[in-house]
């Protein structure tokens, strides 16, 4: 699929929005994908307090937050997520058997968590039964920042998909020295 005409890549510093200054030094300034978003800057103010809690405050834990992060990510096709969540995941200490078993369906909770992503992009809702599971094995605080997170992630996807954000540098290369 060809690219929309005018499709907005990652800003560079110098052609940073002045009004948003202050996240260029912090994460958006880190990511490809925070370089697009910047191209609307009171959406990537709105995203940042969001994307705190998400992606440090979650009540997931960093583990499973990758879980649910690379489950979206597979089922969405967004290799850019992929790519950056496999290099997170191996920093967290999973091994590239436990990443790949994700683009399946892994046993114990991984599978849990993966069962409540299908659901979430597929049914648009957990069903009852699957609530309760979560809910007796994460906690029910968790099981809002699951959904959350999914929801979190699937915008990300829109516009990565959209724009065909590319993979940062680093990522690109750590993964061409190691592929999964």
């Amino acid at each position: 699929m060809p690219l929309p005409p005018n499709a907005p890549q990652p800003i560079t510093d110098t052609d940073w929005p002045e009004e948003i200054a202050a996240l260029r030094d912090g994460f958006a300034g880190q990511l490809n994908v925070y370089r697009v978003m910047a191209h609307h800057p009171a959406l990537l103010a709105a995203w940042a307090p969001l994307r705190a809690h998400v992606v440090m405050e979650s009540s997931l834990g960093d583990a499973r937050s990758e879980v649910v992060i690379l489950r979206t990510a597979y089922r969405f096709g967004s290799d850019y997520e992929w790519a950056h969540h496999v290099s997170r995941a191996r920093k967290l200490g999973f091994s590239d058997e436990r990443i790949r078993a994700l683009r399946a369906m892994p046993d114990g909770e991984d599978g849990l968590i993966a069962r409540a992503v299908d659901a979430l992009l597929d049914d648009r809702r957990l069903s009852a039964e699957l609530d309760a599971e979560l809910v007796a094995a994460l906690g029910r605080p968790a099981v809002f920042d699951l959904i959350a997170t999914v929801g979190f992630y699937s915008v990300l996807g829109y516009l990565l998909m959209s724009y065909e954000t590319p993979i940062d540098t680093t990522v690109a290369e750590e993964l061409a020295r190691a592929p999964l």
